[in-house]
């Protein structure tokens, strides 16, 4: 009898307790602020100029292949780290890393790295994006990803279906995204970005995409360009979630300027004010986006290899992650915490969402700790 009594009142609380789960779940998301997500990319931009700012021992002609080096001091090279970081990503640390938080310091204890071993561009997108890494993705040339992305799977939920979109200045995007089977509008390198019926603005865009000069070919298209596609893609379009990938700051370290990496460095950031403070004008965005904002690989950290990556550079698996949005606390730069994953951006990016990614996608990294508050 008493067995039973004691089955029986586990019953109860076991009713009870599923009962007052949606309650509970509903309450949870009446706390939650965000309802739009974009992911910004800076490609191959250090987190040493992000936590230190310039590095004056690259600002010369031997080192950083630099023009002039007068006015690249006078612009960014400041005694302190805190006032050189500023003066070169000055909304990152005025705004962003005020208001929200900042990882990845690695001279502070902060740890942020990718997981793919490969340190190099599209094993790190498809990290970031899908969650985990890849063995099979192993080339800037593999195919189309085979792995289900975070973005897929919100284009697949009712709520934000034909509201996600991928702006990015690589021609690899369509395949790292794989644009055939996620049915995803992909805006990618060179490509027209407004081909249906453009009106007077978008025809200027199209024709300077078709008309300029193109530097790096037909892979890597301007920053400037793809910026002002974006703007006017949230004006008209109204995405849900966003993905924009700057290219510039990894083909002018590539190409050993140090000069114009922070000078794209910089503009990146202003890009990015531009971008938060276009989307806080619109009632839709306006304390309902939350913005993340990294690295898809690190580079070396000596004077001869601060150009490169890949598998044998040292330290070009540190990278950095920053988020601002109403539900990320305003704890700024995080030091002293667990170290934290490329593969934890997709996690958190759904978290914000008020979605578990992780759950739908187990072989995913969990969202990162604290970075939105309720998960």
């Amino acid at each position: 009898m008493a067995r039973c009594m004691s089955r029986c009142r586990r019953a109860a609380a076991l009713l009870l307790l599923a009962a007052a789960l949606p309650a509970l779940a509903a309450r949870a998301q009446a706390g939650r602020h965000t309802e739009n997500v974009v992911l910004i990319v800076s490609d191959g931009l250090r987190w040493q100029e992000v936590f230190r700012g310039a590095d004056s021992a690259l600002v010369n002609r031997r080192w950083g292949g630099v023009d002039d080096t007068t006015a690249l001091r006078r612009a960014f090279v400041r005694d302190e780290p805190a006032a050189a970081r500023r003066a070169l990503l000055p909304f990152l640390w005025d705004s962003i890393a005020r208001n929200g938080q900042i990882f990845g310091n690695a001279s502070a204890g902060s740890v942020a790295t990718v997981t793919n071993g490969l340190k190099f561009s599209y094993p790190g997108y498809s990290e970031m994006i899908a969650g985990h890494p890849d063995p099979r993705i192993n080339s800037n040339d593999s195919p189309s990803n085979p792995n289900l992305t975070v973005f897929e799977w919100l284009g697949r939920e009712p709520r934000y279906r034909g509201r996600v979109a991928v702006f990015g200045t690589w021609d690899a995007f369509p395949r790292i995204f794989n644009r055939d089977r996620s049915g995803l509008p992909i805006y990618a390198g060179w490509e027209t970005p407004f081909p249906a019926r453009p009106d007077a603005a978008e025809a200027t865009i199209n024709r300077l995409y078709a008309s300029t000069t193109r530097f790096w070919g037909d892979e890597l298209a301007y920053d400037s360009f793809m910026q002002a596609a974006v703007l006017d893609y949230v004006e008209h379009a109204r995405p849900r979630v966003l993905f924009v990938g700057y290219g510039e700051t990894d083909e002018w370290a590539h190409g050993r300027r140090y000069d114009q990496t922070l000078e794209s460095a910089h503009r990146v950031d202003a890009f990015i004010a531009e971008l938060w403070n276009t989307m806080q004008r619109i009632p839709q965005y306006r304390g309902h986006t939350t913005f993340i904002i990294t690295a898809d690989h690190g580079r070396g950290s000596t004077r001869n290899d601060w150009t490169d990556h890949g598998a044998k550079v040292d330290g070009a698996e540190n990278i950095w992650i920053a988020v601002l949005g109403p539900d990320t606390p305003a704890l700024g730069e995080r030091t002293g915490t667990e170290p934290v994953t490329q593969s934890q951006i997709a996690a958190t990016l759904a978290a914000a969402l008020g979605l578990d990614y992780h759950a739908a996608e187990p072989a995913a990294a969990p969202p990162i700790a604290g970075a939105v508050s309720g998960r």
